[in-house]
């Protein structure tokens, strides 16, 4: 699985200990954010290179994480684009149920909301639950998607 990181300026810090964390965890991680810390920066630009990264990846399952002050700005950022079904990761149960019933693509996470070892149970939670595939789920992607 692919996995491709972006974040702000509000999440900087925290995508470059997120990204460390997946490597040592032996993930395939794309950095999707800036070199520097840029104070002036705009999610936008971030959420963006995310969205086309997974949609366009040759990964059979390609998983994004967006990081922003609130998170809320990258999510619906992406969920602008057809085929990303970005959610919010606050809890771990939250995070499971998108995956199981909405086969969420892109996690978006709170820099300022969230501690950071429960930012790493969120995303290994997001990770590792499989979609669910019944019939009535994936009828649910298709009319999302026709939007």
């Amino acid at each position: 699985m692919k996995i491709y990181v972006g974040a702000d300026h509000n999440g900087f810090y925290l995508r470059n200990s997120l990204i460390g964390y997946l490597k040592r965890a032996g993930y395939d991680v794309y950095d999707d954010g800036d070199a520097q810390l840029d104070p002036q920066d705009d999610f936008p630009v971030f959420a963006t290179k995310v969205v086309h990264d997974v949609l366009s990846s040759d990964d059979s399952d390609p998983r994004g994480i967006l990081i922003c002050g609130s998170g809320q700005g990258m999510c619906m950022a992406a969920n602008r684009f057809k085929g990303i079904r970005a959610c919010m990761g606050y809890d771990r149960e939250s995070v499971k149920a998108t995956r199981k019933d909405e086969d969420s693509n892109i996690l978006c996470l709170a820099a300022r909301v969230l501690e950071k070892d429960k930012i790493n149970v969120l995303v290994e939670t997001f990770l590792n639950t499989p979609f669910s595939h019944l019939g009535r789920y994936q009828r649910r992607i298709v009319e999302m998607d026709s939007l």
